[in-house]
Formats: C-alpha cells, structure tokens, sequence
C-alpha cells in the first residue's frame, strides 16, 4: 500500500501502538528480549486495528510472546535503512508485493522457515503467496468506485473515468509518487491497451494518458486511510481505490457503488527484515497469521481477501463475495506483473523507481 512522504522519516515512530510500548532505541535498533516481537501492520486506522484483534492479541495468548504492534506502513527506504544499517526495529513487517520482491532480490529479507506448517495450511495457501523471502498475507484489489447518483449510466472500464463529458464529475485518483502502485495499468487501459499485453508498459503511453486526466483530478491519494477517508466524507464522484476500504465505506454508509471489472490485483506478503534479532518469533508469527482461522477472522474484520483458501470454508457467502479473491472475481482481475516493476535496468532503476522519478518530475508541472 502506499504510504505518506512524510512517514518517510525511519525513526519517528509515532505510529498507534499495541500490545506495549516502544523500547528505548539505541545504535543497535530497539531493545530486544527473549519472548518479545515487533511488527509493523502494513497499515493504520481500521486496516491497523484489524490485525491486532486477529492475529496480535490472539498469537499473545496462544504464545506469551508479547507484541508490540506499529500500526504503520514500512516503505522500501525504511527497510534499506533498517537493513543496511543494522539498525532494525521491526522484526515482521508487511510488505507490498513490488517491494517485497524488490527486498528480497537485495538481500534484506530472511527466508522463510516452511518447516514450522502443518501440512494442511501450508498446502491451502495459494502458489504465488509462497516464496522464500515472504508469505502472501492478504490479497487486494484496485478497483473504480464512483457516486450513481451521480451519472445517469454505470462507468464500468476505466476510459470511462477517463471521459469526462460522458462522466462529469470530482476525479481522485491514486499517487503514482512511490512507483510501484501508481495509476499506470489504468492508464493504459483507458488508452486501449488489451489487458493481457499490459506488459512491458510503454511509460511514455502511460503518462501521455495521464496528461489526458491530469487536469480533472482533484486529488492524488496516497494511502488507504486517505481514500477512505474521501470516500466516508462523500467528496468525490468516482475514483480508484483498494477494494476492501470501499467495501468498508459502502458498508459504513458512503452512497458509492464498485466496478471490479478491469480490477487489477496484487497482494502484500509478511517478511521478515535481514538481523532480526526475534527471527524464531517473527517465523511463528507469520505462520500463525497465515492460518485458514486467523486469515477468516481478519477477513470479517476488514474486507480484504485472504491467501489461504480454506479461509473461506470459515466466512460467510455474504462477507466471501466482498473480497478480492473470491474465485469469481480472481479469474476476471488482471494480475499485477511486480516482476516487471522489479527489473533493473542498465541506469540502476528498477522500473518502479523510473516510474516514480518520472512521476515526480511529471506532477509539478
């Protein structure tokens, strides 16, 4: 998930925190004691508070291990910082796809120790949410939510936000400052590029699109707090944003509807930061947080898919058919390629990183 440019700042935790307070920082990262583990939650607000009621007060009862919960983003120059300068204070964190990947090829992330799950929900957990450097934690969507009392038709594709006389209206649309989860697929979809030839994306098509848009956008969000807050506060009449924090607005009372059609989708994986001085805690915690039980509980709480597909043996239909990989909906989404945006090029960058260079140049003018 996206996250603030001000939230960049590695050591001004001030985040929410759970289950204790912050040790005292020394050059040698945070305080550590046997029995004890820090995460940061991937994302605050209700996201935040979701995690802890699922998996950090539940892992503390079943564990004695006490857990400090950091209900914040860790974007990939924090993870750098913490890594490189064998400083790290967080000893599982919660990952973007495109990041995680990107971390792992660098080095930063321990492997992951399969060997502590039992064979049925480590047999349940999809494919691609395996790998060595992570475990898929939930899966996402980004998906366009618009106002119908707004527009006399439905906009289902996105070259309907792009049409703004057929679709008049307050735009609000994802930042593409961190590279990674900017509007770019959309973009070249509202440009007529076939959803199955996305990649490689064409950067110059992408921002020739967004010139386009660029002058009947409002605003460009940056987090998942953010979006739901515009979408609680009714400012906008269509939009991008993560399936589950529409779903919740909608459910909160937000008069939005939700087109899943040319949904892109993608999923964040818990890691776990190169000298984590808790590893064997950090391990158990990400295999307790990726059981069939835990992931159906989160799910009820934030509606946001699970990874372990025996999750939804445990969730209502009705809850089941909100979230993003409910089967119907997996095999109609157009999957993020975050090995494309992982590859480096000849100047250093990944793609990523070129996107968001180009990005930032291409917002201030």
């Amino acid at each position: 998930m996206a996250v603030r440019i001000n939230r960049r700042r590695f050591v001004g935790m001030t985040a929410g925190v759970a289950g204790g307070v912050l040790p005292s920082m020394t050059n040698k990262g945070l305080a550590q004691f046997p029995g004890q583990l820090t995460i940061r939650t991937g994302s605050g607000g209700s996201y935040g508070q979701a995690v802890i009621e699922s998996y950090v007060k539940p892992f503390q009862a079943d564990t004695g291990i006490k857990v400090t919960a950091i209900t914040d983003l860790t974007n990939p120059a924090q993870l750098e910082l913490m890594v490189t300068t064998k400083s790290v204070t967080a000893d599982v964190v919660a990952l973007a796809q495109g990041a995680a990947l990107a971390a792992a090829k660098r080095g930063y992330l321990e492997e992951i120790d399969y060997s502590i799950y039992k064979k049925e929900e480590l047999d349940s957990i999809e494919q691609f949410a395996k790998q060595p450097f992570g475990v898929g934690s939930v899966i996402y969507s980004f998906v366009m939510v618009y106002s119908p009392a707004k527009f006399s038709s439905k906009p289902t594709a996105w070259a309907d936000l792009w049409n703004v006389k057929k679709f008049p209206g307050i735009r609000v649309f994802s930042s593409g400052q961190l590279g990674i989860q900017g509007p770019w697929e959309e973009a070249l979809l509202a440009d007529g590029a076939p959803a199955d030839k996305l990649y490689p994306m064409d950067i110059d098509r992408i921002f020739a699109s967004l010139d386009e848009i660029k002058p009947f956008v409002r605003k460009w969000w940056t987090t998942g707090a953010e979006i739901q807050k515009i979408m609680h506060e009714n400012v906008a009449d269509i939009l991008n944003s993560y399936d589950g924090r529409a779903v919740l607005s909608i459910e909160q009372g937000a008069p939005l509807e939700i087109s899943r059609k040319q949904s892109k989708l993608t999923w964040d994986y818990w890691a776990i930061p190169k000298g984590s001085p808790n590893v064997d805690n950090a391990q158990k915690f990400i295999e307790f947080a990726t059981r069939a039980e835990r992931q159906a509980a989160f799910a009820q709480r934030f509606p946001i898919g699970p990874t372990n597909r025996n999750a939804y043996k445990l969730i209502p239909d009705n809850v089941a058919r909100k979230l993003a990989s409910y089967p119907d909906y997996m095999a109609s989404s157009i999957p993020m390629d975050m090995n494309w945006y992982a590859q480096i090029g000849s100047d250093g960058l990944s793609n990523g990183q070129r996107l968001a260079q180009r990005w930032n140049d291409w917002i201030l003018i």
